[in-house]
């Protein structure tokens, strides 16, 4: 079975939430994931790649990478609102350029990710019933939808993730930093519910940072300037367990390895993130006997 490795934008820092640290520009953060082997990668936020499809496509195959899909959030609580165009409008691009998968995060409607509403009985009901239902459409697209728990979404803590689990049939996107930050347990999931996940975003996390954040002590964003998240293998979470949990259970979904970084300003040439996207992908696929 061949093993399925992507790299993401935000490892080097590049996120859509507004004032975000410096943005690095795409030809280097493309060319440095290239550097590792990356051969596919997610598109990362609006406005990082080109957003017309055509385009899109060539400016990644001209680089010999393939476009794997990418993290879209959407409200999907709000019984006034209807997401089904705007993940439409996405779906025509990730369909024009060969992506496979769509991550969905069920968005607040507001910037960031330091709070959120909770929702009452009308707003995961509504919320439930889109994931089912985009998940259909995509389906119309040839692309797969998952479902991403992240912190500050709606979808975040255990007992969210248990409302989707037994609420509705999309499959999820592991992410194992976001997963123990909004108190489930990555090893636990990956070993229970491994044939819902469909696709993972891979971090590694210190507990120590991360339960400040839990705690409320740290804002999710002053605790990833102070370096939350590290190299796959050098904080708590056992990655090595959760790669065996899948691959035991045949696993076919992409690995995209995401690190996220706050960049203050240009890294010099060589330094930066790149460092630690060499360190994780090594570790990665020590595990994985490549």
């Amino acid at each position: 079975m061949t093993v399925k490795i992507a790299g993401a934008p935000i490892s080097w820092g590049v996120c859509e939430v507004p004032g975000w640290g410096f943005q690095m520009d795409r030809d280097r953060v493309l060319a440095e994931m290239v550097s590792l082997g990356y051969t596919a990668t997610e598109f990362g936020p609006l406005g990082f790649l080109p957003v017309e499809a055509t385009a899109r496509v060539s400016f990644l195959a001209e680089r010999g990478l393939a476009a794997v899909g990418g993290f879209v959030p959407a409200v999907l609580h709000n019984p006034d609102h209807d997401p089904e165009p705007e993940i439409r409008a996405e779906l025509e691009v990730f369909r024009a350029a060969g992506a496979s998968t769509i991550v969905l995060a069920a968005n607040t409607g507001v910037d960031g990710y330091d709070s959120r509403p909770e929702l009452d009985a009308t707003g995961w009901a509504t919320l439930l019933a889109n994931l089912d239902r985009l998940e259909t459409i995509a389906a119309e697209y040839g692309v797969l939808a998952v479902i991403h728990p992240h912190v500050g979404t709606m979808v975040e803590t255990s007992d969210d993730i248990e409302k989707v689990l037994s609420g509705s049939g999309i499959g999820f996107c592991l992410d194992t930093g976001h997963m123990f930050i909004g108190g489930a347990d990555p090893v636990a999931f990956a070993r229970s519910h491994a044939d819902r996940i469909k696709h993972v975003h891979a971090k590694d996390v210190k507990f120590e940072l991360a339960n400040k954040v839990i705690s409320g002590e740290l804002t999710y964003y002053q605790a990833v300037i102070e370096g939350m998240y590290v190299p796959l293998g050098q904080g708590d979470v056992d990655i090595a367990a959760i790669v065996t949990a899948l691959q035991s259970a045949h696993f076919a979904g992409w690995y995209v390895l995401e690190q996220d970084h706050v960049v203050a300003n240009e890294p010099a040439e060589g330094s930066g993130p790149v460092s630690d996207a060499k360190a994780s992908v090594a570790y990665l696929r020590s595990l994985l006997g490549e």
